[in-house]
């Protein structure tokens, strides 16, 4: 009994100290399927102190400064682990919660000494200053009512209108502040609830040392950005958004990081995280470098990264950055500056095994989230499961639709007859893939202009032609993607150093716009057609595609249950009185939008309500509605209740 409650005493002891790093952990890691490292690896506090552990095989010595030590390399020295997996550990007595510390990584190569930040950080200092610091993350969630009924929220046949934004440039004080994540929580609850977005999505959050790489130059795959406050104040704005039925997307980044010396870049004095190789781990575009994905630690440390948002911050999905550039080896890069895969090709048969692995560990662990690729080429079966071939994730960005629409409607409306097809092209390859329609922030930055400088002529046929692109992208198949700002026509090019420009809603015109926006995440929520069926051929019906000389569109949407909407576009600026559309039944068809209405900033034409469907056949259907189509809108119909 006295040695049975003597092991209790160690264990109990042991376990005061911080949690384990057991055989099966180490087996995991290095295997690179290990998804929970952040339980085991980085600063883990304890009653007394603090248990150190980081992965840097290659180094000589390791021991962590801090301000518990007053920054004395000599005090607290990490030790190498007996079965060789390259991770320095040891308890720290005194680290308090809080405390500021790094690693003092002395490499093997003779010179090389360097203070090196927590790669599995839970939070740092505010940047400039680049230090860890010591962290819990105990936080009470109030949002379990979300979270019990989020599956159905987040499903594919569920609507999904994203809000885009760039959390520190959204809105600012009269001082010019950013806000932080506590600040912004109500206030941005509140707007996503009156424009109607049933989710929002951040650009990365992550740490991140330069401001103006809007977080997609990430130091910090564990840590919320300390230039909005703490990490329980980022829960606290997740919560309060679930407690308003909206979802949260995280921007995440596994292609590429930042080379700033006290991150990941050669990181125990040799390239460790990346390839050695610049052909291989530099990415030439962004001057960064590119994660070693054929290491089984760095898909292991990178898997656990993105479970880590889905684990401890209760996100509800997330937009993996760049994927083409990890899917190709010869992304960005010329003839001879790159190094072909063991059969000669140019795919990057690493990077497709780490991207198979998260999305499997995701929805395997997490089936009520969803999982995006940032993916502009035309990878196959990009959004299709693993078992199948594909890589896996549960929906992909549809680039091209996006360059097509924004082209053909920088046309003056007297040519658009002669780009007809940059519309109708998209619906050949609509359903290859679960598609997102991305209006996002890389439309408007880098000169680009705004969406509403985007469009042709003066400024009532600029602001007509902004809600018939809405109107188009609401009721085209797949999920809706949306950057600040658009939402009521910003005029000026996005900056990430100012607010929008919301004193512009004083304008009419603007907040039309604004409006139309709300009344089309209305109405589209409440209309199944609209989002039941997106990504299947059964839930889109061409009435008629051909009529480029008038610039027309006219297309039905249905539900799973069959119920149909005719949506009919107007691309040119000339009133159509009586023209005919096929109808798939007859009776009295309502219009329940008109983005012409004078509401929205439209000159008023429409069809005072709806139309009656004559027992007249047109385009193969046995009935028709003789419609006015308003200059440069969109209409939707839905028929009468019986």
């Amino acid at each position: 009994m006295q040695i049975l409650q003597a092991a209790r005493r160690g264990k109990s002891a042991e376990a005061r100290k911080g949690p384990p790093l057991t055989d099966h952990d180490i087996y995991l890691f290095r295997e690179g399927t290990h998804g929970r490292l952040y339980d085991a690896m980085g600063c883990h506090l304890a009653a007394d102190g603090a248990r150190f552990r980081v992965w840097a095989p290659n180094a000589a010595r390791v021991s962590v400064i801090g301000d518990f030590n007053r920054w004395d390399v000599g005090v607290n020295a990490l030790q190498p682990r007996a079965e060789g997996s390259g991770i320095w550990d040891a308890f720290v007595p005194g680290v308090a919660h809080g405390n500021a510390y790094k690693f003092r990584i002395v490499g093997a190569e003779r010179g090389y000494e360097i203070d090196k930040a927590d790669p599995f950080a839970r939070y740092a200092e505010a940047p400039p200053l680049t230090a860890s610091r010591a962290w819990s993350l105990d936080y009470e969630w109030g949002d379990r009512e979300w979270m019990s009924g989020r599956r159905a929220r987040n499903a594919l046949d569920a609507p999904m209108s994203i809000y885009e934004m760039h959390l520190g440039s959204w809105r600012r004080n009269a001082e010019g502040r950013m806000p932080t994540y506590r600040d912004i929580a109500a206030p941005l609850a509140a707007y996503l609830r009156e424009t109607g977005f049933t989710h929002v999505e951040f650009l990365p959050i992550t740490e991140h040392p330069f401001y103006g790489s809007w977080g997609y130059q990430t130091t910090g795959y564990f840590a919320p950005t300390a230039r909005y406050g703490t990490p329980q104040d980022f829960m606290f704005l997740v919560d309060t958004l679930h407690q308003q039925g909206i979802g949260v997307i995280l921007d995440w980044v596994p292609s590429h990081f930042p080379t700033d010396a006290h991150g990941l870049a050669y990181f125990d004095g040799t390239h460790l995280f990346e390839h050695a190789d610049p052909r291989q781990g530099f990415h030439p575009e962004w001057n960064s470098s590119i994660f070693n994905y054929g290491r089984n630690e760095v898909r292991a440390f990178l898997l656990s990264s993105g479970l880590f948002w889905l684990d401890k911050y209760h996100i509800d999905g997330l937009r993996v950055d760049a994927v083409a550039s990890m899917l190709y080896l010869d992304y960005a890069r010329k003839e001879g500056e790159w190094i072909p895969n063991r059969y000669g090709g140019k795919e990057n048969l690493d990077a497709i095994l780490f991207l198979r692995t998260l999305n499997e560990s995701v929805y395997r662990d997490h089936p009520d989230v969803q999982v995006f690729a940032e993916e502009s080429t035309s990878w196959p079966m990009v959004s299709r499961p693993v078992y199948v071939g594909g890589l896996g994730f549960g929906l992909k960005w549809n680039m091209g639709w996006m360059h097509d629409t924004l082209d053909y409607l920088r046309h003056d409306p007297i040519h658009r007859k002669f780009h007809h097809d940059r519309l109708t092209f998209s619906i050949w390859y609509a359903f290859s893939e679960n598609f997102v329609l991305p209006l996002s922030h890389d439309e408007v930055v880098h000169g680009k202009g705004s969406l509403i400088g985007k469009m042709p002529g003066d400024s009532w046929r600029q602001f007509a032609n902004l809600r018939l692109l809405y109107g188009y992208m609401w009721a085209h198949p797949g999920k809706k993607l949306l950057f600040m700002g658009g939402e009521f026509g910003q005029r000026r090019e996005w900056t990430h150093d100012d607010a929008l420009e919301w004193w512009v809603l004083d304008q009419p015109e603007h907040a039309g716009v604004k409006r139309w926006v709300a009344d089309l995440n209305a109405f589209y929520r409440a209309s199944p057609a609209l989002y039941e069926v997106d990504f299947d051929r059964a839930g889109f019906e061409w009435i008629d595609n051909n009529d480029a000389e008038a610039s027309v569109l006219s297309f039905l949407r249905k539900s799973r249950a069959g119920t149909p909407l005719i949506v009919v576009c107007n691309f040119t600026p000339l009133p159509r009185h009586n023209y005919i559309v096929g109808a798939p039944h007859g009776g009295f068809w309502r219009e329940r939008l008109n983005s012409d209405a004078g509401i929205y900033g439209g000159s008023g034409i429409g069809n005072l309500g709806g139309v009656e469907a004559a027992p007249v056949s047109a385009q193969g259907r046995s009935h028709s509605l003789a419609l006015t189509l308003p200059p440069l809108a969109v209409l939707f119909l839905e028929p009468a209740p019986a």
